[in-house]
């Protein structure tokens, strides 16, 4: 499986990662500093939502193999699914899947991309322990402290390989392309104050 590279030899130009005088330790978590964050992260994934090519955006970091992955996976044309799916008493997908968990802040009107996970089974992956829900918990609590809301969505893409190494290189390669926060390979580059202390 491929891993992620450490932030020195994965961009060259790190201009869009967030940046803070705080360590996320003692992230101050005020209405401007959660906006900012906020921000930060649409400037980056925004123009992925728009169908840029991932090479068009970090010169030739990607491969090839990468760019026909993010061509295969447009988030916003995946159904979006409350985040609290998993209470019903019957799932709308079964079987392998790519999931991503999204919001859609009021502030900058448009979507972020905040973890993508891989499972074998779409209908029972959520039902159980899942520290993405623990970093959604502390995401919403942390809006809410400051009176900003959230509209958190789930999203699955089943068109995916059955094989668990490939699926999980696809999740690798889309984790490189989208550098969603709430993902252990890419927290540290966005200093996401929601996951501290959250064991992965």
């Amino acid at each position: 499986m491929k891993q992620l590279k450490k932030q020195g030899e994965l961009f060259q130009e790190p201009d869009f990662l967030y940046k803070s005088k705080h360590s996320s330790k003692d992230f101050f978590l005020n209405k401007k500093t959660l906006q900012d964050w906020q921000q930060a992260v649409h400037n980056y994934q925004s123009k992925l939502f728009q169908g840029v090519a991932p090479n068009q955006l970090q010169g030739n970091l990607f491969n090839s193999n990468l760019e026909s992955t993010n061509a295969l996976l447009d988030p916003l044309r995946l159904t979006p699914l409350p985040i609290n799916f998993w209470r019903w008493p019957e799932s709308m997908h079964r079987g392998p899947a790519i999931y991503l968990v999204m919001d859609r802040p009021k502030s900058i009107n448009s979507n972020l991309l905040l973890y993508i996970g891989e499972t074998v089974s779409a209908e029972k992956r959520w039902k159980g322990d899942h520290d993405c829900k623990k970093y959604i918990d502390a995401y919403v609590q942390a809006f809410q402290k400051v009176s900003l809301g959230t509209q958190l969505s789930i999203r699955f893409w089943t068109d995916v390989p059955k094989e668990t190494r490939s699926r999980r290189q696809l999740e690798q390669e889309l984790i490189q392309t989208w550098i969603p926060p709430f993902n252990k390979e890419t927290r540290d580059h966005w200093n996401t104050p929601f996951t501290s202390g959250i064991n992965s």
